[in-house]
Protein backbone atom coordinates (compact mmCIF):
# COMPACT_ATOMS: atom_id res chain seq x y z
CA UNK A 1 0.00 0.00 0.00
CA UNK A 2 3.03 1.78 0.73
CA UNK A 3 4.48 1.92 -2.69
CA UNK A 4 1.25 2.59 -4.50
CA UNK A 5 0.50 5.48 -2.28
CA UNK A 6 3.88 6.55 -3.36
CA UNK A 7 3.16 6.32 -7.05
CA UNK A 8 0.05 7.96 -6.92
CA UNK A 9 1.77 10.98 -4.41
CA UNK A 10 4.79 11.26 -7.76
CA UNK A 11 2.71 10.91 -10.55
CA UNK A 12 1.59 14.78 -10.61
CA UNK A 13 4.64 15.93 -10.08
CA UNK A 14 6.09 13.44 -12.83
CA UNK A 15 3.00 14.98 -14.64
CA UNK A 16 3.27 18.39 -13.92
CA UNK A 17 7.09 18.29 -15.61
CA UNK A 18 6.40 16.67 -19.28
CA UNK A 19 3.48 19.52 -19.45
CA UNK A 20 5.79 21.72 -18.84
CA UNK A 21 8.69 20.76 -20.96
CA UNK A 22 5.94 20.34 -23.54
CA UNK A 23 4.84 23.85 -23.24
CA UNK A 24 8.35 24.49 -23.84
CA UNK A 25 8.93 22.77 -26.77
CA UNK A 26 5.50 23.96 -28.21
CA UNK A 27 6.70 27.56 -27.83
CA UNK A 28 9.96 27.30 -29.26
CA UNK A 29 8.25 25.92 -32.36
CA UNK A 30 5.71 28.68 -32.93
CA UNK A 31 9.06 30.99 -32.34
CA UNK A 32 11.10 28.35 -34.98
CA UNK A 33 7.86 27.94 -37.16
CA UNK A 34 5.19 30.62 -36.07
CA UNK A 35 4.00 33.96 -37.53
CA UNK A 36 7.05 36.44 -36.08
CA UNK A 37 8.88 34.68 -39.34
CA UNK A 38 6.31 35.26 -42.10
CA UNK A 39 6.61 39.19 -42.05
CA UNK A 40 6.68 40.46 -45.85
CA UNK A 41 10.19 41.89 -44.83
CA UNK A 42 13.24 39.83 -42.58
CA UNK A 43 15.83 42.10 -40.72
CA UNK A 44 19.08 40.38 -40.10
CA UNK A 45 17.69 40.97 -36.48
CA UNK A 46 14.83 39.31 -37.18
CA UNK A 47 17.15 36.41 -38.17
CA UNK A 48 19.61 36.20 -35.71
CA UNK A 49 16.59 36.21 -33.63
CA UNK A 50 15.42 33.09 -35.24
CA UNK A 51 18.48 30.93 -35.23
CA UNK A 52 18.62 30.98 -31.57
CA UNK A 53 15.50 30.28 -31.51
CA UNK A 54 15.87 27.05 -33.32
CA UNK A 55 19.06 26.84 -31.13
CA UNK A 56 16.80 26.75 -28.25
CA UNK A 57 14.72 24.40 -29.77
CA UNK A 58 17.12 21.84 -30.22
CA UNK A 59 18.40 22.37 -26.70
CA UNK A 60 14.81 21.21 -25.63
CA UNK A 61 14.41 18.29 -27.96
CA UNK A 62 17.78 17.04 -26.60
CA UNK A 63 19.69 17.60 -29.90
CA UNK A 64 23.15 18.68 -30.57
CA UNK A 65 23.60 22.36 -31.56
CA UNK A 66 23.35 22.83 -35.44
CA UNK A 67 21.68 19.58 -36.02
CA UNK A 68 18.26 21.16 -37.16
CA UNK A 69 20.18 23.37 -39.56
CA UNK A 70 21.43 21.90 -42.77
CA UNK A 71 24.95 21.84 -43.33
CA UNK A 72 25.51 22.79 -39.45
CA UNK A 73 26.37 20.87 -36.35
CA UNK A 74 27.14 17.36 -35.73
CA UNK A 75 23.96 15.89 -37.52
CA UNK A 76 20.88 15.09 -35.84
CA UNK A 77 18.90 11.53 -34.83
CA UNK A 78 17.13 9.47 -37.50
CA UNK A 79 13.52 10.44 -38.53
CA UNK A 80 10.98 8.60 -35.99
CA UNK A 81 11.78 10.76 -32.95
CA UNK A 82 13.94 8.23 -31.47
CA UNK A 83 15.77 8.93 -28.37
CA UNK A 84 17.49 12.35 -27.69
CA UNK A 85 21.05 12.42 -28.95
CA UNK A 86 22.52 15.36 -27.04
CA UNK A 87 22.62 18.61 -25.14
CA UNK A 88 18.90 18.69 -23.74
CA UNK A 89 19.23 15.13 -22.06
CA UNK A 90 15.43 13.85 -21.04
CA UNK A 91 13.01 15.26 -23.69
CA UNK A 92 9.13 15.66 -24.80
CA UNK A 93 9.49 14.62 -28.31
CA UNK A 94 6.67 15.84 -30.89
CA UNK A 95 5.09 13.63 -32.97
CA UNK A 96 7.42 14.33 -36.21
CA UNK A 97 10.81 13.09 -36.63
CA UNK A 98 14.11 15.19 -36.39
CA UNK A 99 14.32 14.81 -40.39
CA UNK A 100 10.80 16.39 -40.84
CA UNK A 101 11.95 19.12 -38.73
CA UNK A 102 15.03 19.88 -40.59
CA UNK A 103 13.19 19.59 -43.95
CA UNK A 104 10.75 22.02 -43.02
CA UNK A 105 13.18 24.69 -40.79
CA UNK A 106 16.03 24.78 -43.84
CA UNK A 107 12.43 25.83 -46.33
CA UNK A 108 11.87 28.38 -43.95
CA UNK A 109 15.36 29.79 -43.36
CA UNK A 110 15.52 29.90 -47.53
CA UNK A 111 12.82 31.70 -47.66
CA UNK A 112 13.47 34.39 -45.02
CA UNK A 113 16.53 34.91 -46.53
CA UNK A 114 14.95 35.33 -49.77
CA UNK A 115 12.68 37.77 -48.19
CA UNK A 116 15.27 39.83 -46.65
CA UNK A 117 17.20 43.19 -48.10
CA UNK A 118 21.01 42.22 -49.61
CA UNK A 119 21.57 45.49 -47.08
CA UNK A 120 20.35 43.41 -44.02
CA UNK A 121 22.22 39.96 -45.27
CA UNK A 122 25.77 41.65 -45.45
CA UNK A 123 25.45 43.03 -41.95
CA UNK A 124 25.92 39.28 -40.75
CA UNK A 125 29.07 37.46 -41.94
CA UNK A 126 27.69 34.29 -41.64
CA UNK A 127 24.50 35.19 -43.38
CA UNK A 128 26.35 36.94 -46.55
CA UNK A 129 28.54 34.12 -47.02
CA UNK A 130 24.64 31.57 -48.17
CA UNK A 131 24.71 33.85 -51.15
CA UNK A 132 26.04 32.86 -54.28
CA UNK A 133 28.06 35.67 -55.84
CA UNK A 134 26.94 36.15 -59.63
CA UNK A 135 26.83 39.10 -62.04
CA UNK A 136 23.69 40.26 -60.57
CA UNK A 137 24.62 40.10 -57.58
CA UNK A 138 27.98 42.09 -58.16
CA UNK A 139 25.89 44.52 -59.95
CA UNK A 140 23.39 45.33 -57.49
CA UNK A 141 26.45 45.60 -54.88
CA UNK A 142 28.22 48.20 -57.27
CA UNK A 143 24.93 49.84 -57.83
CA UNK A 144 24.36 50.39 -53.80
CA UNK A 145 28.13 50.44 -52.23
CA UNK A 146 27.68 53.88 -51.44
CA UNK A 147 24.74 53.02 -49.09
CA UNK A 148 27.25 50.40 -47.17
CA UNK A 149 29.77 50.89 -44.39
CA UNK A 150 31.10 49.04 -41.44
CA UNK A 151 30.27 45.19 -41.61
CA UNK A 152 27.94 45.74 -44.46
CA UNK A 153 30.77 46.67 -46.52
CA UNK A 154 33.34 44.44 -45.46
CA UNK A 155 30.77 41.82 -46.38
CA UNK A 156 30.10 43.25 -49.74
CA UNK A 157 33.57 43.22 -50.98
CA UNK A 158 34.59 40.06 -49.64
CA UNK A 159 31.34 38.52 -51.86
CA UNK A 160 32.41 40.63 -54.88
CA UNK A 161 35.94 39.26 -54.13
CA UNK A 162 34.57 35.43 -54.23
CA UNK A 163 33.09 36.24 -57.48
CA UNK A 164 36.08 37.41 -59.68
CA UNK A 165 38.41 35.33 -57.79
CA UNK A 166 36.14 32.21 -59.69
CA UNK A 167 35.79 34.82 -62.93
CA UNK A 168 39.74 35.19 -63.01
CA UNK A 169 40.47 31.69 -62.67
CA UNK A 170 38.85 31.16 -66.39
CA UNK A 171 40.24 34.39 -67.81
CA UNK A 172 43.58 34.09 -66.66
CA UNK A 173 43.84 30.70 -67.82
CA UNK A 174 42.83 31.89 -71.58
CA UNK A 175 45.38 34.95 -71.58
CA UNK A 176 47.90 31.93 -70.23
CA UNK A 177 46.69 29.58 -73.60
CA UNK A 178 46.98 33.09 -76.04
CA UNK A 179 50.28 34.38 -74.72
CA UNK A 180 52.77 31.53 -74.16
CA UNK A 181 54.78 30.29 -76.94
CA UNK A 182 53.75 32.92 -79.41
CA UNK A 183 56.42 32.74 -81.81
CA UNK A 184 57.95 35.79 -84.15
CA UNK A 185 58.64 34.40 -87.94
CA UNK A 186 59.48 37.62 -88.70
CA UNK A 187 63.10 36.85 -86.63
CA UNK A 188 65.11 33.79 -88.43
CA UNK A 189 66.02 30.98 -86.37
CA UNK A 190 69.32 30.56 -84.92
CA UNK A 191 71.31 28.02 -86.63
CA UNK A 192 72.21 26.27 -84.11
CA UNK A 193 72.16 22.56 -83.40
CA UNK A 194 69.48 22.59 -80.51
CA UNK A 195 67.41 24.44 -82.36
CA UNK A 196 67.65 21.95 -85.29
CA UNK A 197 64.00 20.29 -86.74
CA UNK A 198 64.60 17.14 -87.23
CA UNK A 199 61.04 16.21 -88.44
CA UNK A 200 60.72 18.92 -91.14
CA UNK A 201 64.25 18.12 -92.59
CA UNK A 202 63.18 14.75 -92.64
CA UNK A 203 60.05 15.65 -94.43
CA UNK A 204 61.76 18.91 -96.56
CA UNK A 205 64.38 16.53 -97.86
CA UNK A 206 62.63 13.35 -98.84
CA UNK A 207 62.75 13.64 -102.76
CA UNK A 208 66.46 12.97 -102.15
CA UNK A 209 65.90 9.52 -100.83
CA UNK A 210 68.18 7.50 -102.60
CA UNK A 211 66.33 4.08 -102.06
CA UNK A 212 68.89 1.56 -103.88
CA UNK A 213 71.69 3.01 -100.98
CA UNK A 214 69.11 3.59 -98.29
CA UNK A 215 70.56 7.04 -97.65
CA UNK A 216 68.61 10.42 -97.21
CA UNK A 217 70.83 12.86 -98.68
CA UNK A 218 70.26 16.94 -97.17
CA UNK A 219 69.78 19.81 -99.18
CA UNK A 220 69.00 21.76 -96.44
CA UNK A 221 68.77 22.12 -93.01
CA UNK A 222 65.93 23.56 -90.90
CA UNK A 223 65.27 25.27 -87.37
CA UNK A 224 62.84 26.01 -85.02
CA UNK A 225 62.08 29.91 -84.80
CA UNK A 226 62.21 30.66 -80.82
CA UNK A 227 62.03 34.46 -81.27
CA UNK A 228 59.31 35.03 -78.90
CA UNK A 229 56.44 38.31 -79.47
CA UNK A 230 55.76 40.40 -76.99
CA UNK A 231 52.91 42.26 -76.48
CA UNK A 232 52.84 46.38 -76.94
CA UNK A 233 54.50 47.96 -73.79
CA UNK A 234 51.24 49.86 -73.17
CA UNK A 235 47.81 48.83 -73.12
CA UNK A 236 45.61 51.23 -72.81
CA UNK A 237 41.98 50.58 -71.53
CA UNK A 238 38.88 52.76 -71.96
CA UNK A 239 35.73 51.57 -70.62
CA UNK A 240 32.11 52.72 -70.33
CA UNK A 241 31.09 52.42 -67.04
CA UNK A 242 27.53 53.57 -67.60
CA UNK A 243 24.54 51.27 -65.97
CA UNK A 244 24.33 49.20 -69.16
CA UNK A 245 27.78 47.70 -69.39
CA UNK A 246 28.02 46.50 -65.96
CA UNK A 247 29.03 43.48 -66.50
CA UNK A 248 32.24 44.49 -69.17
CA UNK A 249 33.42 46.52 -66.11
CA UNK A 250 33.65 43.93 -64.45
CA UNK A 251 35.07 41.70 -67.12
CA UNK A 252 37.44 44.68 -67.80
CA UNK A 253 38.64 44.87 -64.48
CA UNK A 254 39.87 41.74 -64.20
CA UNK A 255 41.16 41.25 -67.40
CA UNK A 256 43.59 44.62 -66.69
CA UNK A 257 44.75 43.29 -63.62
CA UNK A 258 45.74 40.19 -65.42
CA UNK A 259 47.65 42.30 -68.36
CA UNK A 260 49.04 44.47 -65.75
CA UNK A 261 50.65 41.19 -64.44
CA UNK A 262 52.63 40.11 -67.50
CA UNK A 263 56.40 41.41 -68.09
CA UNK A 264 57.20 44.46 -69.77
CA UNK A 265 53.75 45.67 -70.20
CA UNK A 266 52.05 48.98 -68.53
CA UNK A 267 48.14 49.02 -68.06
CA UNK A 268 46.28 52.29 -68.05
CA UNK A 269 42.55 51.69 -67.05
CA UNK A 270 39.86 54.70 -67.19
CA UNK A 271 36.41 54.42 -66.66
CA UNK A 272 34.38 56.94 -68.01
CA UNK A 273 30.26 58.00 -68.06
CA UNK A 274 29.38 61.63 -68.47
CA UNK A 275 32.81 62.21 -65.72
CA UNK A 276 36.22 60.01 -65.96
CA UNK A 277 38.02 58.20 -63.37
CA UNK A 278 41.85 57.30 -63.69
CA UNK A 279 41.79 53.31 -62.10
CA UNK A 280 45.37 53.36 -63.00
CA UNK A 281 47.10 53.01 -59.64
CA UNK A 282 44.70 50.01 -58.41
CA UNK A 283 44.79 48.15 -61.36
CA UNK A 284 46.32 45.24 -59.51
CA UNK A 285 43.32 44.96 -57.36
CA UNK A 286 39.91 44.18 -59.42
CA UNK A 287 37.59 44.32 -56.11
CA UNK A 288 38.92 47.80 -55.28
CA UNK A 289 38.71 49.14 -58.87
CA UNK A 290 35.13 48.52 -58.90
CA UNK A 291 34.70 49.50 -55.42
CA UNK A 292 35.72 52.58 -56.88
CA UNK A 293 33.91 52.85 -59.77
CA UNK A 294 30.32 54.90 -60.11
CA UNK A 295 27.76 53.40 -62.35
CA UNK A 296 25.93 56.16 -64.19
CA UNK A 297 23.69 57.52 -66.90
CA UNK A 298 24.78 59.57 -69.87
CA UNK A 299 28.20 59.16 -71.67
CA UNK A 300 31.13 61.46 -72.67
CA UNK A 301 34.09 59.21 -74.25
CA UNK A 302 35.98 62.41 -75.29
CA UNK A 303 36.85 63.17 -71.10
CA UNK A 304 38.63 59.90 -71.38
CA UNK A 305 40.29 60.30 -74.43
CA UNK A 306 41.78 63.20 -73.34
CA UNK A 307 42.81 61.89 -69.80
CA UNK A 308 44.26 58.81 -71.98
CA UNK A 309 46.21 60.87 -74.25
CA UNK A 310 49.48 61.83 -72.65
CA UNK A 311 49.98 58.27 -72.21
CA UNK A 312 50.25 57.39 -75.79
CA UNK A 313 53.61 58.84 -76.60
CA UNK A 314 54.65 56.01 -78.48
CA UNK A 315 51.65 54.59 -80.79
CA UNK A 316 53.66 51.66 -82.22
CA UNK A 317 53.80 49.86 -78.90
CA UNK A 318 50.94 50.88 -77.73
CA UNK A 319 47.48 49.43 -78.16
CA UNK A 320 43.73 51.11 -77.05
CA UNK A 321 40.90 49.01 -76.25
CA UNK A 322 37.85 50.66 -76.15
CA UNK A 323 34.92 49.29 -74.36
CA UNK A 324 31.63 50.93 -75.15
CA UNK A 325 28.17 50.54 -77.23
CA UNK A 326 29.04 54.33 -78.84
CA UNK A 327 25.63 55.78 -78.08
CA UNK A 328 27.40 58.94 -77.49
CA UNK A 329 27.38 62.21 -79.43
CA UNK A 330 30.82 63.84 -77.74
CA UNK A 331 33.79 64.26 -80.96
CA UNK A 332 35.32 60.91 -79.65
CA UNK A 333 35.67 59.34 -83.21
CA UNK A 334 38.36 61.64 -85.12
CA UNK A 335 40.60 61.12 -81.93
CA UNK A 336 40.73 57.52 -82.24
CA UNK A 337 41.30 57.23 -85.73
CA UNK A 338 44.30 60.03 -85.05
CA UNK A 339 45.16 57.44 -83.12
CA UNK A 340 44.89 54.59 -85.03
CA UNK A 341 46.67 56.81 -87.98
CA UNK A 342 49.78 57.50 -85.57
CA UNK A 343 50.51 53.43 -85.62
CA UNK A 344 48.43 52.81 -82.36
CA UNK A 345 46.18 49.71 -82.31
CA UNK A 346 42.68 50.49 -82.03
CA UNK A 347 40.42 47.72 -80.57
CA UNK A 348 37.22 48.77 -80.45
CA UNK A 349 34.80 46.51 -78.16
CA UNK A 350 30.69 46.71 -78.21
CA UNK A 351 30.08 44.26 -75.43
CA UNK A 352 32.02 41.91 -73.48
CA UNK A 353 30.12 39.11 -71.89
CA UNK A 354 30.02 35.62 -71.83
CA UNK A 355 26.80 35.39 -73.18
CA UNK A 356 27.89 37.41 -76.12
CA UNK A 357 25.35 40.10 -75.91
CA UNK A 358 25.72 42.54 -78.29
CA UNK A 359 24.31 46.32 -78.52
CA UNK A 360 26.19 49.22 -80.28
CA UNK A 361 25.90 52.21 -82.52
CA UNK A 362 25.10 51.04 -86.00
CA UNK A 363 26.65 54.44 -87.32
CA UNK A 364 30.00 53.78 -85.63
CA UNK A 365 29.94 50.37 -86.17
CA UNK A 366 30.47 51.18 -90.04
CA UNK A 367 32.33 53.78 -89.30
CA UNK A 368 35.11 51.71 -87.45
CA UNK A 369 34.89 48.96 -90.34
CA UNK A 370 35.97 51.96 -92.55
CA UNK A 371 39.11 52.86 -91.00
CA UNK A 372 40.12 49.08 -90.39
CA UNK A 373 38.86 48.66 -86.60
CA UNK A 374 35.63 46.40 -86.94
CA UNK A 375 33.80 46.74 -83.49
CA UNK A 376 34.55 43.57 -81.86
CA UNK A 377 31.67 42.17 -80.02
CA UNK A 378 31.37 38.81 -77.42
CA UNK A 379 32.97 36.79 -75.05
CA UNK A 380 36.34 38.26 -72.76
CA UNK A 381 38.13 35.29 -75.02
CA UNK A 382 37.33 36.80 -78.39
CA UNK A 383 39.48 40.18 -76.72
CA UNK A 384 42.37 37.96 -75.66
CA UNK A 385 42.66 36.56 -79.37
CA UNK A 386 42.48 40.14 -80.08
CA UNK A 387 45.13 41.87 -78.35
CA UNK A 388 47.30 38.64 -79.36
CA UNK A 389 46.70 39.48 -82.96
CA UNK A 390 47.90 43.06 -82.87
CA UNK A 391 51.17 42.04 -80.92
Amino acid sequence: MAEETGDEEGAPADLHGVVQRALVVSKLLLNAFGPNTQGKSVSAANYSTWTKDVGWLEGALGLPPGSLRSGQGDGGSPSGGGAPTGGGGEATRPPIGDDELRAGLAVLEADMIHRMDLREILKDRALAEKIQPSMAVVEQLLWDKGNLSGPALDNAKRLIKRFIDELAKVLRLQVRQAMTRVKDRSIPPKRVFRNLDVKRTVWKNLTNWDPEGRRLYVDRLYYHHTGQKSLPTKLIIIVDQSGSMTAAMVQTTILASIFAGLPNVIVHLFAFDTRVIDLTPWVNDPVETLLRTKLGGGNDMRLALDAAAPFIDSPQNTAVVVISDFYDWSDFFSVLRSWKEAGAHLIPVGSLHSTGYFSVNPEYSQRFKEIGAPILNGSPKKLIEQIKKVM
